[in-house]
C-alpha cells in the first residue's frame, strides 16, 4: 500500500511545496465539501486525485442532463440509473482512487445538520448554488473554527476567497447581508461557463492544498475574475469588527423553522419544501399509498413520480423536489398532500 500511494502521488511530492511530509498531511485529513453542482465535482475530482484521505460529499439535488455541461464527475449513465448525484460522484470518485475514503450523503444540509456533517473536519468546502446556506456553513466555520473555502459563478464571473476563522475576514465581515429573494442572477437566467467553473473550482482546490498542508501561502485576498473578459483581480478584504458571525452570534444557525422552503437552480424551476420534524421517512410506503400518479419510479434513493401536472421528487431524509412551479405557498400544499400526509397516515 505504501509504495502504490508513493508511485500515485509522486509527481505531486516532487512539488518542493508539497513533499512527503506535505503529502502525509494531506492523507490524514478529512474535507467536508458541500454540494457537488460544478464546483463541487471539479473540487472532488481534484482532492481525490490530490490524495486527501477522506471526502465527504453532502448534496440534496439528483444528476439532470443540464448538469452535463459543467459538471464533470457525471454522465448519462447516471441519468438513467435516477442516481443522487451524491452517490454517483461516490461511485465515480471510489474508482479514481481506491485509497481515499469517499462518502457521499444525500441529505439538504439547513440548521438542523449542519453542525453534525461538518464535526470533526479539517476544512469545509464551498460547491453550493445558493447563498443562504453559504451564510449557514460561514457560522459553521466560525462556531467549529474550521477553515471554509467560499467560490461562486455565474455567467463569465466567479470568486473565491479562503476563511481562517479568528485570523481572516469570514464571508459575513465582506457581505455582512442576505440579499433580498429573487434578486440575484441564477445559472437558469444568466447561464454559466464549464471553463468558468473548472477555473474556480481548480483555486478552491488548490487553496484546500494548502490550508490542509499548513502552508504560509494561503491567499487572504477576495479572488475575481471574468474568465470570457479575461480579467482578473485580488481584492483586499479586511475583517469587520462588527460582524455578527466572528462575534459568536450565528444568525443562520440558529434560524430555526419548521417548514423549510427554498427555491432551487434547475432545468426547470422547481421549489424544495422538507418538514423538519418528520426525520427519516419510508418513501417504498409512501409509493404504495399514491393513487393518481404517473411515471412512479422509486428505488433506495428516491421516490419520483407526475401527479397534478407537477414533477415530485421525494427523498428518504423527509423532503421533496417539486419541479415546474414558482409558488411557493402551492408547493407547500403539495408536500403536505402527498408527503406529509401519506407519512402520518396509517
Amino acid at each position: 500500500m505504501f509504495n502504490q500511494a508513493r508511485n500515485r502521488y509522486s509527481r505531486q511530492v516532487a512539488f518542493p511545496a508539497i513533499g512527503d511530509v506535505g503529502q502525509g498531511k494531506l492523507c490524514r485529513s478529512r474535507v467536508v465539501i458541500i454540494g457537488c453542482g460544478a464546483l463541487g465535482c471539479n473540487i472532488a475530482n481534484l482532492l481525490v486525485r490530490a490524495g486527501v484521505g477522506k471526502i465527504s460529499i453532502i448534496d440534496r439535488d439528483f444528476v439532470e442532463y443540464h448538469n452535463l455541461q459543467r459538471q464533470a464527475l457525471f454522465d448519462e449513465d447516471d441519468i438513467k440509473r435516477q442516481l443522487p448525484k451524491a452517490v454517483a460522484a461516490r461511485q465515480h470518485l471510489r474508482r479514481i482512487n481506491s485509497l481515499v475514503e469517499v462518502e457521499g450523503i444525500v441529505a439538504d444540509v439547513n440548521f438542523s445538520n449542519a453542525e453534525r456533517f461538518c464535526s470533526g473536519a479539517d476544512l469545509i468546502m464551498d460547491g453550493l448554488d445558493n447563498l443562504e446556506t453559504r451564510y449557514l456553513i460561514n457560522d459553521v466555520s466560525a462556531k467549529l473554527l474550521i477553515p471554509y473555502i467560499y467560490g461562486g459563478a455565474i455567467s463569465s464571473h466567479g470568486m473565491t476567497m479562503t476563511i481562517i476563522p479568528g485570523k481572516s475576514p469570514c464571508l459575513r465581515c465582506v457581505f455582512p447581508d442576505l440579499p433580498p429573494p429573487m434578486t440575484m442572477p441564477t445559472c437558469e437566467t444568466d447561464g454559466v461557463l464549464g471553463t468558468l467553473t473548472a477555473t474556480i473550482s481548480a483555486i478552491q482546490a488548490t487553496e484546500a492544498i494548502k490550508v490542509l498542508i499548513g502552508s504560509g501561502e494561503i491567499n487572504r485576498d477576495l479572488f475575481t475574475l471574468d474568465i470570457w473578459d479575461m480579467t482578473f483581480e485580488r481584492v483586499p478584504v479586511a475583517r469587520n469588527p462588527n460582524c455578527p458571525a466572528c462575534n459568536g452570534r450565528y444568525d443562520f444557525l440558529e434560524k430555526k423553522v419548521d417548514l423549510i422552503k427554498s427555491s432551487l437552480c434547475g432545468q426547470n424551476r422547481a421549489i424544495q419544501v422538507m418538514d423538519t420534524k418528520l426525520g427519516k421517512i419510508d418513501i417504498a410506503k409512501i409509493a404504495k399509498k399514491l393513487k393518481d400518479v404517473h411515471n412512479l419510479i422509486c428505488n433506495e434513493h428516491m421516490l419520483r413520480f407526475e401527479a397534478d401536472g407537477l414533477k415530485i421528487t421525494v427523498f428518504p431524509d423527509g423532503r421533496a423536489i417539486i419541479g415546474n412551479i414558482l409558488d411557493e405557498s402551492l408547493a407547500e400544499k403539495v408536500y403536505v398532500k402527498y408527503v406529509r400526509n401519506n407519512v402520518k397516515s396509517r
